[in-house]
């Protein structure tokens, strides 16, 4: 992968000054406002009100008694070790173990809650956002990658647990600590407190030139490394098409380049980061100095100050400067949480399918009845799909859908189901117009059986029971030999209990095609969408599935989509498609006497030169 050691380690460094730059990394992560995701996250967290409120206040106990420790070491040796009193120097050392011992637990108990509370928040956000998931439209996951969208539920939730898990709390510890600090070194020492506070502006625009790059590049690690897991998802689904073209070598390259941008920019994010610990480290050290070397200068020519003054001098720039410091590095990893978050919010904010159906209706009983009026369809603008498509499917009629590959067929599938919904015309199911019908309600009354037949992981029997949960196994085993797929289901050592890999991997195509019919069959609905449905199965088994098929269609509305011109012939009504529009209608019969497009498709189908399939369809 890389010809040289120096390849491997070469980081190009990314433009992070120019407007363009900043503008398209500002556009791809879509940020929101900072306090108001924050505070969004608060609400999550707030749910734990009163564990979170005990748990600031440890927070609160172990700031008093990590300043309280330095001030008690500085009077001891002001008291006790210079003036060689050790019965009081005892006295205090026992002083200073209770101190310590009760700031470790407090350390601990905080943290304990805290993770309790961070996980909990986290899993109430991953639950709701793989709940949004269920709730948005079809159109929402075709216009994202998968791999991209899991990203958001792992990595980026998971950004923001191991942030909740230390952030609150040092965030909050750090800003007590300051204030506390501050407050007690003025009343030591105005002098040396002004001494300590010149580190300030150096800080400042440290920290300023810093977060400036760490912000865009933080945005942008996430966004790579959501593009690479959709990558990643995207190449292990497609496995087989990989292998079959021999493309192994360009799936490596593609992942090298986009693992090589992920690199960079998540390199350079750590380098500008980690400059945060090196600059905090050498201001502390000049304000050691500082401290130092005054206060020793004041001791030796004034003697306006104490030895133990210098020394709580000391360890408070040391306490001082340490809250800084966390709350830069905190900074940073809420910079990243924050990308995170507001990726997750993102999709939390898409409009569900559901949304606009607050005043739509149930529906109870339905007899099939189904009207589409001059209904037109665009999934973009100026790129229609479907114009002023017409026809009347009257209840237990069977409405087959035939035409080239684009011509519609499948889109007036999805508009009836209300995958999508139409952008011209009308569509009613027994007199309503189906965009008043809940879609829950209108798709319970609906059986699918698509071209991809879709089988989660799981034993067959749970598998057909998907299309109806109370099913008894006496139906599911029904269901199964009215699909003729129970030979095949004999045929396996644990028979129904036969335990399925993800998405069915472990049966053929034709068989998890079978199962497919099986569920729809048991569903029993009173709409039935057949999309290609036998397109995966062999001749002889076709011919089987066709019969049951007869059987479970007879008084039920039924609409087909169909490639194999034979599986229709029996259809009450051919709708043949081509460009988005109905050019014909009627019989298998009444077509072919009309010699237009659906005979010359029916001769190219079944010609001694094309075969069955037919090579030259028009």
């Amino acid at each position: 992968m890389y010809k040289t050691l120096t390849e491997a380690f070469h980081y190009p460094k990314p433009d992070l000054d120019t407007k363009a730059v900043k503008k398209k990394v500002k556009a791809k992560a879509k940020p929101r406002n900072m306090g108001k995701t924050m505070y969004r996250l608060w609400q999550y967290m707030a749910v734990q009100k009163g564990l979170l409120i005990l748990v600031l206040f440890l927070v609160a106990v172990s700031c008093f008694l990590g300043l309280l420790g330095p001030y008690l070491v500085g009077i001891s040796i002001d008291n006790y070790i210079v003036n060689k009193e050790f019965n009081g120097l005892g006295t205090m050392l026992l002083l200073l173990g209770i101190i310590y011992f009760l700031y470790s637990v407090s350390l601990f108990l905080q943290n304990y809650w805290m993770i309790g509370i961070s996980q909990s928040t986290v899993y109430k956000l991953r639950t709701d956002l793989f709940a949004q998931f269920h709730e948005l439209s079809i159109a929402y996951f075709d216009k994202k990658q998968h791999g991209e969208l899991m990203s958001r539920v792992t990595n980026d939730i998971e950004n923001v647990s191991s942030t909740l898990n230390s952030s609150v709390i040092q965030i909050f510890s750090s800003v007590l600590t300051l204030i506390g600090t501050i407050s007690i070194m003025l009343w030591l020492s105005p002098l040396l407190t002004v001494l300590s506070l010149i580190i300030i502006p150096a800080m400042y625009w440290g920290m300023k030139w810093i977060t400036a790059r760490t912000g865009l590049l933080f945005k942008q690690q996430q966004q790579k490394l959501g593009e690479l897991n959709g990558f990643i998802e995207e190449s292990i689904s497609g496995q087989r098409i990989v292998k079959t073209f021999s493309l192994e070598d360009k799936m490596i390259m593609e992942l090298v380049d986009k693992g090589e941008s992920l690199k960079n920019v998540s390199y350079w994010a750590q380098v500008y980061s980690g400059f945060i610990p090196k600059l905090m480290n050498m201001l502390n050290n000049i304000s050691f100095a500082l401290i130092v070397g005054v206060g020793g200068l004041i001791i030796l020519k004034t003697g306006n100050i104490s030895i133990g003054i210098v020394v709580i001098f000391v360890e408070y720039s040391r306490q001082f400067t340490r809250p800084l410091n966390d709350l830069s590095n905190q900074f940073n990893t809420l910079l990243s949480a924050i990308a995170g978050a507001e990726r997750v919010f993102e999709v939390l904010d898409e409009q569900s399918e559901d949304e606009d159906e607050e005043k739509a209706d149930s529906l109870d009983q339905v007899s099939g009845d189904v009207v589409f009026s001059n209904v037109s369809f665009a999934y973009e603008e100026d790129k229609g799909i479907l114009e002023g498509v017409s026809f009347h499917a009257k209840p237990g009629e069977t409405i087959a859908l035939v035409g080239p590959t684009g011509a519609g067929k499948t889109t007036v599938i999805n508009l009836l189901s209300r995958f999508y919904d139409a952008t011209g015309g009308v569509i009613k199911l027994d007199g309503k117009d189906i965009t008043s019908i809940k879609r829950e309600s209108l798709r319970k009354h609906m059986g699918f059986v698509l071209q991809d037949a879709y089988l989660f992981g799981g034993t067959i029997r749970e598998n057909i029971r998907y299309g109806r949960l109370d099913a008894s196994d006496k139906e599911v085993e029904e269901a199964a030999q009215l699909a003729n797929a129970q030979s095949f289901i004999d045929s396996l050592p644990d028979g129904y209990e036969t335990v399925l890999q993800a998405d069915g991997n472990s049966i053929s195509q034709g068989q998890k095609q079978l199962l497919s019919i099986a569920r729809a069959i048991l569903a029993d609905p009173e709409i039935l969408i057949l999309d290609e449905a036998t397109s995966s199965i062999d001749t002889i088994t076709e011919v089987k599935i066709q019969e049951a098929l007869q059987v479970l269609m007879r008084g039920k509305t039924s609409f087909v989509v169909a490639h194999r011109l034979n599986t229709i012939k029996h259809a009450d009504c051919i709708l043949v498609l081509n460009t988005g529009e109905v050019i014909e209608r009627g019989t298998h019969e009444e077509l072919l006497q009309k010699n237009g497009f659906y005979s010359r498709l029916n001769q190219n189908q079944f010609s001694p030169d094309t075969g069955e399939n037919g090579a030259n369809r028009p």
